[in-house]
């Protein structure tokens, strides 16, 4: 028997109490303002804001990058700046992957929380840790909930009596204890290790760039062309409405898809829409190059895949497709080194959104070897990439494992037998 056993079968015998959430914690909805609220001078005159952006996902810690400053303001309380062991959530958002992410509040901060944003701040210490209602609501059972609970429309919303009916045991403290001593203890070592594997991981991809940037360098006797010589055809695709994204039909690829789910080539779409929804559909087949010409940053735009499935597939607005006669993978390779990046960035502004052309990709210049070279090339660079990509292998595989790893054991801690054994329905 552990020491948590120890205590439950001591303390607790017949089962552990539940909650409701808003018994034992209040729960405070942020502040809301207006756009022209908003100060270009944050060092002397504003109140920095968080927002759901500065809490990483799956990673329950704040970071402190674009902090917004908005005028001092009468509607701006205290119970509205953030204090030590507050619980910060993401308690509105149109992403799914935002909503219900927290982050724990370790001291008092001069800044307040959005009005997409809430906190849940513990009534008494006597009664439960602030830090054990965090790792409840990093757990599983939180996720459930809001499974079940939250609906389906546009924008999810975390309203005060979702929040405050939220049922979490509640444990005699000196359990609760030992379970938040063992949770903050595997979290420091899941943390020290998985910092430990990111940054070998960032010096693989740092190594990668340079053999993939040192291979395709060459001397004079190598022909360097532009896009615009290679392309049989270019041409931009069509727009296609997220809502018009669909679970079967005809296979599509989005632009913001280029950045967020696809690599240096793919062969298979994750989207798919009915072609009768789209206004003079574009298509694109095996071997296509897709460029993104729409991005929220300079460094990114112009992103290149390589297309190696045998469907025809769409492609969506804001996508430039390319038809060659060259190998795809290679190009797609060229087309990620430091030199072509710099040319794809070339006179690009770093505002908000940035944009590219056909023009502008039909003037990049790469060096183009012969087919059998094109593929010794492809060879190596694609054995180098799933070392450093797949999570089925490698270090990515490790820091996911070590992170279920700990979800798993702070789920299998955090579950009791409630004392007389109502269910979370039933109490609703």
């Amino acid at each position: 028997m552990n020491r948590i056993e120890e205590l439950l079968h001591e303390l607790c015998p017949e089962g552990v109490e539940y909650k409701k959430l808003g018994e034992v914690a209040d729960y405070i909805r942020g502040i809301t303002y207006k756009k022209s609220d908003e100060l270009n001078d944050n060092i002397n005159n504003g109140i920095g804001v968080i927002r759901a952006n500065n809490i990483w996902i799956d990673k329950n810690i704040l970071n402190f990058s674009d902090i917004k400053y908005i005028k001092e303001s009468k509607k701006i309380k205290d119970v509205h700046y953030l204090y030590k062991d507050d619980i910060l959530i993401c308690a509105g958002s149109g992403s799914k992957e935002h909503i219900g992410k927290v982050a724990y509040i370790f001291q008092d901060l001069q800044y307040v929380f959005g009005g997409f944003m809430g906190v849940i701040r513990n009534k008494s210490i006597k009664v439960i840790l602030p830090r054990f209602i965090f790792h409840i609501l990093t757990s599983e059972i939180f996720r459930m909930y809001l499974k079940n609970n939250l609906d389906t429309s546009t924008i999810n919303n975390l309203n005060a009596k979702l929040m405050n009916d939220f049922l979490i045991p509640v444990p005699p403290l000196p359990v609760q204890e030992e379970i938040v001593r063992i949770l903050d203890k595997f979290t420091d070592l899941t943390t020290d290790l998985t910092t430990d594997l990111t940054r070998e991981l960032a010096l693989r991809r740092k190594q990668y760039e340079y053999y993939r940037d040192h291979l395709l360098t060459f001397s004079t006797n190598v022909a360097y062309k532009t896009l615009g010589e290679i392309a049989t055809s270019i041409y931009r695709g069509s727009g296609i409405k997220r809502e018009d994204i669909t679970e079967t039909g005809t296979p599509c690829v989005r632009y913001g898809e280029i950045y967020t789910s696809y690599n240096i080539h793919f062969n298979q779409c994750i989207s798919h829409t009915e072609v009768d929804k789209i206004k003079n559909p574009k298509y694109f087949s095996s071997g296509d190059l897709l460029f993104a010409i729409t991005g929220e940053n300079v460094e990114d735009i112009a992103k290149c895949i390589a297309y190696t499935g045998s469907k025809s597939c769409l492609a969506g607005g804001d996508i430039v497709v390319l038809k060659h006669n060259e190998n795809p993978k290679y190009l797609a390779y060229a087309l990620s080194t430091f030199n072509a990046q710099k040319q794809k960035t070339k006179g690009k502004s770093k505002n908000k959104v940035v944009h590219s052309s056909v023009p502008d990709i039909a003037s990049i210049t790469i060096p183009v070897p012969p087919l059998p070279v094109q593929q010794r090339i492809v060879n190596v660079l694609d054995n180098f990439e799933a070392v450093c990509s797949d999570l089925k292998i490698g270090l990515p595989a490790e820091i996911e494992a070590r992170q279920k790893q700990y979800e798993y054991y702070r789920d299998l801690l955090l579950t009791f037998t409630e004392k007389g054994a109502i269910t979370q329905t039933d109490r609703q």
